[in-house]
């Protein structure tokens, strides 16, 4: 969950009401939020980095509130007081408005050009005119943007946000990509011009920007976006240029987002209140590559409709249709009852882009209820909870695995091509892997086929510890199926290796046997258990042997191939078996 911090004492005289900490948090609760920590900026420079650098550090009590991710709408101080305010019922939900300029003149117009197509092919802007902002204003607007970077806009990746002074800058402006020895600017806080590609070996040591780069680093295009004069306004995700960003004393600003509008309307909502006419956003004109003329912000109400009974019943209550609706007013949803029974109907603000069901919406009515406030009740249906068959198989095996002297691992569910392939000398193409589209490391490429590898990197990590060492493994591994929906299944599979100066192929044929004795299937061709004489590159040439099960292939057991052993870091002799418990339920 993401945490804001505020200032105490700014938010007390925001809602024109002082608490103590207690009756704060208590409100927080009812608001469905968490007073996580009371602090200050002082008491964490003195926890984090030490006395000495807290020094002269700020006194002031902040408060770090926990928000649920998908309340865009409360990363920041406006929202957070504009929401406890219409919760409280001291101020009713503002109504936003898209406006054409006040002059009478043409909207503001951000042109795209069909360069973009291979990097960014999506812009939205607006324009918060006549706006003002005061220190704490400005901080407040800045770190916005940054909370919503870190979330709905996943590190930049899915969207950027760029604010810029309007007053220095003019339109119409352009939204192209270039190759980066093409683009120079000077960028924000630096005192000289760079081209795009000095400037990503520049902020490669940046603590902040560094996490950024990875986005456009390889592209041969990187986005940029000009404004009528050729000046360069930023180079989006990484850095605004300087001198044409947004300032404290800035009294219009022109907001561009790339890739969202969601992200736009939650700026522009946030900080309208700043405005000369509160809560009204200036319009401005996207022109995309094939001819499309789109107006933003949208700042688009839409409304829902759904009974009193659907609500009653979800939460637990018995409230009137009225009473819901008065409920769901007070979470920023005005709602009115419309004359047809029961129904109700919820206008879903702009600034509520989390209410997409009406499970949404019946969990705001719960909230402005009071879970403390539902009566327990007894349900009507009993239900008894079972274990799964298949993990109380797993949990029993597992118990007399130990019990019989093995020690149990617990490996990665993902890993390299290289460990279930080449490591284990097979073809990848055989393995049946299902393949992550886009691994972040070479160590996670694929998930595990058998469980194998695991256990040979759990040896080889404790190889110096006393010989012999004895491992086992019962999970699951995933194989690609073409008869499921998914295209894959999961295959629970027990696998157990020994390894010791001798191969100790009979340690491990004696813990089949064991298995076996404990799920009841005696040796036989037919309906028991036996094993014969197979062929398998893993295992050691005439040391391997199919395991099967009333006359089906569950496993093989044998002594690992010297090539196996020393592609997994391995000295010594190895014998294994990997098997498929399924079959036993």
């Amino acid at each position: 969950m993401p945490t804001v911090s505020v200032k105490r004492d700014l938010l007390f005289e925001a809602l024109g009401q002082k608490y103590t900490d207690e009756e704060f948090d208590e409100l927080c609760f009812e608001f469905g939020l968490e007073l996580d920590e009371i602090t200050s900026e002082k008491e964490i420079l003195s926890r984090e980095q030490g006395d000495e650098k807290a020094e002269g550090a700020s006194d002031v009590v902040l408060y770090k509130i926990d928000v649920p991710a998908n309340r865009y709408d409360l990363l920041c101080l406006e929202g957070l007081v504009r929401g406890l305010q219409v919760f409280k019922e001291k101020l009713e939900a503002p109504r936003y408005k898209r406006v054409s300029p006040a002059d009478g003149g043409e909207p503001q117009r951000l042109v795209i050009t069909e360069e973009t197509a291979s990097v960014r092919p999506h812009a939205v802007a607006a324009v918060l005119r006549n706006i003002t902002f005061t220190q704490e204003r400005y901080e407040s607007f800045i770190e916005l943007q940054e909370k919503l970077h870190q979330n709905i806009c996943r590190k930049r990746t899915l969207v950027a946000i760029g604010t810029h002074d309007l007053d220095t800058i003019s339109g119409p402006f352009t939204y192209t990509a270039k190759p980066p020895g093409d683009i120079r600017f000077k960028p924000l806080n630096q005192s000289k011009e760079y081209t795009a590609a000095e400037l990503i070996s520049h902020y490669k040591t940046d603590s902040h920007l560094r996490h950024y780069l990875h986005i456009i680093e390889n592209e041969p295009l990187y986005p940029i976006i000009y404004d009528n004069n050729g000046i360069v306004l930023s180079m989006p995700p990484v850095i605004n240029a300087k001198n044409y960003s947004m300032l404290l004393n800035m009294r219009n600003g022109f907001c561009v987002c790339l890739q969202a509008k969601i992200t736009l309307d939650m700026i522009v909502t946030m900080f309208s209140e700043y405005c000369d006419e509160p809560f009204t956003v200036e319009e401005a004109e996207v022109v995309y590559p094939d001819g499309r003329l789109c107006v933003y912000p949208e700042l688009a109400y839409r409304t829902e409709t759904l009974s009193g009974d659907f609500i009653n019943k979800r939460v637990g209550i018995n409230e009137s249709a009225e009473s819901i609706a008065q409920l769901l007013t007070r979470m920023c949803l005005r709602s009115e009852v419309s004359g047809e029974g029961d129904l109700i109907q919820v206008e879903i603000p702009p600034t509520r882009a989390d209410v997409i069901h009406a499970c949404d919406i019946m969990e705001d009515a719960a909230i402005a209820y009071g879970f403390n406030n539902i009566i327990r009740s007894t349900p009507r249906t009993y239900t008894v909870a079972n274990q799964l068959p298949l993990n109380k198989l797993t949990e029993l095996l597992r118990q007399d695995l130990t019990a019989a002297g093995f020690t149990e691992a617990l490996t990665f569910a993902l890993c390299s091509q290289e460990d279930i392939a080449d490591k284990l000398r097979k073809n990848i193409v055989e393995t049946r892997a299902v393949h992550i589209s886009n691994p972040k490391t070479a160590e996670f490429q694929v998930v595990r086929t058998c469980l194998l590898p695991g256990l040979l990197k759990t040896l080889a990590a404790n190889r110096k510890m006393p010989l012999p060492l004895k491992l086992f493994e019962i999970s699951d591994v995933v194989l690609k199926d073409e008869t499921k929906d998914v295209g894959a299944r999961n295959n629970r599979r027990l696998c157990a290796v020994y390894y010791n100066k001798s191969p100790g192929f009979e340690v491990i044929h004696g813990l089949l046997d064991r298995v076996m004795q404990l799920l009841d299937v005696k040796p036989g061709r037919n309906q028991g258990y036996h094993i014969q004489a197979a062929e398998d590159s893993t295992f050691f040439p005439g040391r391997c042997a199919e395991i099967f099960s009333c006359g089906k292939s569950i496993g093989h057991l044998g002594v690992l191939h010297p090539d196996v052993i020393s592609r997994s870091e391995l000295t010594m002799p190895c014998s294994a078996i990997d098997m498929d418990i399924e079959p036993f339920l």
